[in-house]
């Protein structure tokens, strides 16, 4: 017998639930699963669910990275939703990806198949620095 695993549910600390879920809804394009008492809420689009807490489990400015098919289309569809774009896509060995913050600078990093014949980076770090 084998274990199976889920995919993997991050949680966010966030300072204002209320404000995020509707980041997360009108800017992100996710939509709300269940708000427990304003306290923890989840969020989620196809596979992939995100839960806020509010003031609680975790120091804030965490990181997650999600899988998609065209991070090109995603970023097409965040500059016209408002979305708080860290990073624009860059190319590198791993994936084609973006960086996106959110209203408690936790950074969501989508990212899709890196592309054949386009240059990598610049990596952008958790200090805003440029890497090479």
């Amino acid at each position: 017998m084998k274990v199976n695993f889920h995919p993997a549910s991050p949680i966010l600390r966030v300072d204002n639930i209320d404000k995020s879920i509707e980041y997360y809804l009108d800017s992100l394009g996710f939509k709300l699963d269940w708000n427990w008492e304003d306290r923890i809420a989840s969020v989620s689009r196809q596979k992939s669910n995100i839960m806020l807490s509010c003031g609680d489990q975790g120091l804030g400015k965490a990181w997650v990275y999600i899988g998609i098919s065209d991070v090109e289309m995603l970023y097409q569809e965040y500059k016209n939703s408002g979305a708080m774009i860290r990073q624009s896509p860059k190319n590198f060995s791993w994936a084609y990806e973006m960086q996106i913050e959110d209203l408690d600078s936790n950074v969501l990093r989508f990212g899709s198949e890196p592309k054949d014949g386009v240059p990598f980076g610049p990596w952008l770090d958790m200090n805003g620095k440029l890497w090479e």
